[in-house]
């Protein structure tokens, strides 16, 4: 069985730095987009920026120059680093790896985030 596992989440002062991990196990993760997404309490599920098993990657714009997502396939981790926090990214984060040619898509049970002074 799948199981993918976030990990990282917790409280950071405003301007503070964390760093989210993802494990994905049983999957030829070199063939898997990842991606962070987040929810805000009353808010829709957004992407906050992914990568593709070629390394590239997409951010939201809200995130752009503060948040950095990388991986390594020979630990079937994905990071994100995330800078300069604010309260707007308070919010529960949660990994998705979706095959990047076929239907198969999985999700972690999400990490909380929360950023107050």
């Amino acid at each position: 069985q799948v199981q993918v596992v976030e990990s990282g989440g917790g409280s950071m002062q405003p301007g503070g730095s964390l760093r989210l991990s993802c494990t994905a196990s049983r999957i030829s993760f070199s063939l898997y987009f990842m991606g962070w997404y987040r929810q805000a309490p009353g808010k829709q599920r957004e992407l906050v920026e992914g990568i593709t098993s070629g390394g590239t990657t997409n951010y939201a714009d809200s995130v752009k120059g503060r948040f950095t997502i990388s991986r390594d396939n020979a630990k079937n981790t994905v990071y994100l680093q995330k800078n300069s926090l604010t309260s707007e990214d308070t919010a529960v984060y949660y990994c998705n790896v979706r095959h990047e040619q076929l239907d198969i898509n999985y999700w972690g049970q999400g990490t909380q985030v929360t950023v107050s002074s």
